[in-house]
């Protein structure tokens, strides 16, 4: 009786090694094909590698850099406020989103109007509720703020 229990066991042990041999050569074989197909960079010289994960875009938080500064000057100039009005002001004030007044609407700029230009000229470069100062664009001078204000309101004259 004992004979035959360790024979199971005998058994038993010689199966759950060899499932465990399969196991461990699937694993090493799937490594092993893995290891084959990965694709190696063409250089890992440092101006390549640079190369390869540069970013795709920038992005400017504050002060733009002096070169696109003066693209943007020289841009605006030549249109003066209507032109920074057509580029900046009118993505809110052609629909009045956020509650702004809409270009050419007499009725939404009257209690504006009525404050005073001085008024519109401060809140349109410090920001006034959900407008952002100079109209998300700090890199416009207060003068060319001023100029598409008054743009702006000679439209609801």
């Amino acid at each position: 009786m004992v004979t035959q229990k360790s024979g199971k066991f005998f058994v038993g042990s010689i199966v759950t090694f060899l499932i465990i041999f399969g196991v461990i050569k699937i694993v090493l074989l799937t490594s092993q094909d893995a290891g084959k197909q990965a694709v190696t960079p063409e250089s890992m010289v440092a101006e390549d590698v640079a190369e390869r994960i540069k970013p795709v875009a920038q992005t400017y938080i504050g002060e733009s850099p002096v070169a696109v500064a003066a693209v943007v000057e020289a841009e605006e100039s030549v249109g003066g406020g209507q032109q920074l009005v057509t580029q900046v002001c009118s993505m809110c004030h052609d629909s009045g989103l956020m509650s702004s007044p809409k270009l050419g609407n007499k009725a939404d700029w009257a209690p504006r109007i009525e404050q005073g230009v001085d008024t519109l000229y401060n809140n349109a470069i410090n920001g006034l509720n959900m407008m952002p100062a100079r109209g998300g664009r700090p890199d416009l001078s207060d003068d060319d703020i001023k100029s598409a204000v008054d743009h702006m309101l000679s439209l609801v004259e």
